[in-house]
């Protein structure tokens, strides 16, 4: 992906929460967020191989948030069930678990800094929602001198449509190489991951 030095990835996995996967929510993104868990997991393997950092970002709202004064209902509340990682996912100790108080993982975290002390040079970044926080923290990844890569087979939102339009908005935007939209065998591929 980078002439001469090679990348140094991490993986940012966004909103993989409980909340969302309940099927009693009955959300029509939980089907559609479920085909992302296998790539998800044969990418944590990969990256696990070469040691690369892992990131699993979750909301953490409280029910006063600005957020909840429109449409949005309460939802991953901090210190709930609701707002913790699914099972069905690969998560390590040595992951690093981010709870997160708006859409994007940078935003009042520390994990730009965290990621500049580990020598990250891109985010390959997957989860839900495509069009809220996925993008949110690929956008503020590239704010922050990251390149960004948004994992189309890794990432879902409330239709295949309104994803295919995110992926299409970026397939070819001014950004590339910076931020380009790969799926994650050609991600893997790119990154020498076999």
């Amino acid at each position: 992906m980078k002439q001469g030095a090679p990348e140094k990835p991490a993986l940012l996995i966004i909103d993989m929460v409980k909340d969302t996967f309940d099927e009693a929510h009955r959300l029509p993104i939980t089907p559609l967020a479920k085909k992302t868990i296998a790539p998800i997991n044969a990418l944590i393997a990969g990256f696990r191989k070469q040691s690369w950092p892992i990131v699993f970002a979750t909301d953490a709202y409280h029910e006063t948030d600005f957020i909840f004064k429109g449409r949005m209902k309460p939802h991953s509340l901090v210190g709930t069930v609701g707002a913790e990682v699914i099972d069905e996912l690969d998560r390590q100790a040595e992951d690093r678990w981010l709870p997160k108080p708006k859409f994007s993982a940078f935003f009042e975290t520390d994990l730009n800094a965290w990621l500049k002390e580990r020598g990250v040079t891109l985010c390959a970044v997957g989860g839900v929602a495509t069009n809220f926080c996925v993008l949110a923290t690929l956008l503020d990844a590239i704010c922050y001198d990251f390149k960004a890569v948004l994992l189309e087979d890794c990432s879902a939102t409330w239709s295949t449509e309104m994803h295919e339009q995110i992926l299409n908005n970026y397939r070819r935007n001014p950004l590339d190489p910076l931020f380009r939209v790969l799926d994650s065998h050609k991600f893997a591929d790119a990154m020498g991951m076999g």
